[in-house]
Formats: C-alpha cells, sequence, structure tokens
C-alpha cells in the first residue's frame, strides 16, 4: 500500500478533530444521496455520509444559497453505510471522505428506480439510479462548466467567485444547450445522458438543482472529491475523466456515447485520447466553441474557428464545434452522425 500524501494525513488531523468536537455536541451522521446508476444485474450506488446538526424541527428560512456553504462541511469518516436494493440490504463503509461508491447486485428493471442508503441510526435516505436499457445504443456525456452552465473556468479569481460566492440561482445556462439535450433524448428514447466534471461532490446538490430549473434531462453527476487525495496534494481532472470515460466503456459496452464539452478547457484533448482507444464506444464528439471573450476569460485563446459552424474529423470520428447548443444540433443533425447503424 502507498504511503497516504502528507497533505491527506493533515487533513484528515483535523477532520477528526472537527467531527469529534461535533458529535459531542449532538451531530450525528446524514447520508446525501447521489444519483447512481446500474444495468440489469448491478448498480452503482453513490452519495456521501455527512455529520450534521440535530433536527429541532424547526423549518429554517429561506435564503440566498451561496456556494461557499458547500465547502464548509465535515464528513462522517468511515462511516459504516447500509443499502437496501430490491428488498436485499448490503453493508458497505464510507471512505475518508464520507463518500459511498459501491456496486451492488441486483435485478432492475430498465428506467428510473430508487434504492435507500442509511448509516449508524439515521434514518434511510432514498436515492435515483438510472438502470440503463441494453437495448438502447446511443447515450450522452456532458461536461458542465461552460458546457452547460456559465463558470469561466479555469480563470482561478472568476472560478471561485462563481463557486464559491455566487447565488446558485444566479448561474446561467449556455444558450441552446438544454434543448439540444431534449432534441437528443427525444430523438433516442431510453438514451441515457451522465453529467461528467472536475467539478467537486460538494456542489452536487447544487448541481441537481441547476439541471433541474433549467430543464436539463436528470442523469448521474460524476464529480471529484475536494481537497487533498492519497496519493497527491490535489486531483487530477484529466485523470479523472478519462477514469470514468473508460470505466463507462466497460460498464455499458453496447452504448455508443457522444462526448460534448467545450473549447476552454482540455475537453477536446480527452475526448479524442478516449475516441483513439475506444473507437467503437464513440458516436460523435460536439465541442462548444467559446467566444473570444469567453476563451479569453476561461484563461485560453481564441479558436481559430470563431463562431463558426465547423464540422472535421479526428481520430476516425465526427467532430462538430459551434457556439450553442442550436448550432450543434444543426451540425449533428445535418450530418446523420447519430443515426441508428
Amino acid at each position: 500500500m502507498t504511503e497516504v500524501h502528507r497533505a491527506a494525513r493533515i487533513e484528515d488531523a483535523v477532520h477528526d478533530v472537527l467531527e469529534g468536537w461535533l458529535r459531542k455536541r449532538g451531530w450525528s451522521a446524514t447520508v446525501v444521496p447521489y444519483t447512481g446508476y446500474g444495468a440489469p444485474g448491478w448498480v452503482r450506488v453513490m452519495g456521501r455520509v455527512m455529520v450534521s446538526r440535530p433536527d429541532k424541527g424547526r423549518p429554517r428560512k429561506a435564503g440566498k444559497l451561496r456556494g461557499w456553504r458547500s465547502f464548509t462541511t465535515v464528513s462522517a469518516k468511515d462511516a459504516p453505510v447500509t443499502v437496501e436494493v430490491a428488498g436485499r440490504r448490503h453493508e458497505a463503509v464510507a471512505d475518508r471522505g464520507g463518500f459511498i461508491d459501491t456496486v451492488v447486485k441486483a435485478d432492475l428493471e430498465p428506467g428510473w428506480r430508487t434504492v435507500a442508503i442509511s448509516s449508524g441510526t439515521g434514518a434511510p435516505v432514498e436515492a435515483p439510479v438510472r438502470i440503463v436499457d441494453p437495448d438502447a445504443r446511443f447515450g450522452v456525456v456532458s461536461d458542465i462548466d461552460d458546457t452547460v452552465m456559465v463558470t469561466a473556468l479555469p480563470r482561478p479569481l472568476l472560478a471561485a467567485w462563481n463557486t464559491f460566492v455566487l447565488d446558485e440561482h444566479a448561474r446561467a445556462a449556455v444558450p441552446g444547450m438544454a434543448v439540444l439535450y431534449e432534441r437528443l433524448t427525444t430523438a433516442h428514447p431510453g438514451a441515457p445522458v451522465f453529467y461528467l466534471s472536475t467539478g467537486a461532490w460538494n456542489v452536487a446538490p447544487a448541481l441537481t438543482r441547476f439541471l433541474s430549473r433549467h430543464l436539463y434531462p436528470l442523469g448521474p453527476l460524476l464529480l471529484t472529491d475536494w481537497g487533498p487525495q492519497r496519493d497527491r496534494f490535489f486531483r487530477s481532472g484529466r485523470a479523472h475523466k478519462l477514469a470514468a470515460l473508460n470505466r463507462m466503456a466497460e460498464e455499458l459496452p453496447w452504448i455508443r456515447w457522444l462526448l460534448i464539452g467545450d473549447d476552454g478547457q482540455h475537453d477536446p484533448e480527452i475526448y479524442r485520447t478516449f475516441a483513439e482507444t475506444h473507437p467503437d464506444h464513440v458516436a460523435a464528439v460536439a465541442i462548444r466553441a467559446l467566444s473570444p471573450t469567453q476563451a479569453v476569460l476561461a484563461g485560453g485563446l481564441p479558436s481559430p474557428a470563431g463562431q463558426e459552424l465547423t464540422t472535421s474529423d479526428r481520430a476516425g470520428k465526427h467532430w462538430f464545434s459551434a457556439p450553442d447548443g442550436a448550432g450543434l444540433w444543426k451540425l449533428l443533425a445535418e450530418s446523420g452522425a447519430l443515426n441508428p447503424e
């Protein structure tokens, strides 16, 4: 076993003090469920065990939901967890960050289903899971930042403002992308939609509310842990995205994915690598082209194609680029790249 990184050891020591202090004050473990997925025979269940104050039955006044609140929570390290699926109970243990990520055997029908997650004496909570139909042949993998939601990443100050200070209801959606996804799922009934991002799991509830408010199709979020990792000071976003794509190709080998991202970060490079190593699992790649101003705010240079609609062929796959969802849909519809083979 590799040695735990010094930063992670320091984080664990601070966490142990905070968790112990809160539990002495009567706080207890509660589960925050995340959206999972699976196929007939198995389901991947995800969530996080947090330490929360006792519920005194007094309703709280709703206020502005600043992003920084998501990063001031304390997780329940190594907490025991019970997952109940289709009447069967499965035992698991949360990791050092309180995260639950376990695959259990279950024979659920395709579509949206629920599983129950509990920890300790806390009441079970329901987590939605998308069971992918074995007859489905098409799916969507979408980035979040600057693809479905205006974020201006990775410029540090703007990203910090958007993530920690801005009220979550003030976050803006990228024009036309929700309509694009609705058209894609309508044209391919049963197509699963996954949201793959380097964002932290801390903001998963806020992201889920954002997607719902702006009428994006519901789908599992595949995010990352915030803070020091066991083997490094900070997570690698590129490694996280490639690992998630490779896992999906292994778990759902019958699905050909439309990969959607933007050219403000590393999405084109990541998608190109995946398309080269898994050509049979990629239907096409759609890249939202940032405007010159957006590209500069994101810390890069304007795309040579600017605001034009473009189609190209890379790694033997169709690549499409447009500044918004309407442009991407136009290219996708005209190309016939997504027609069933």
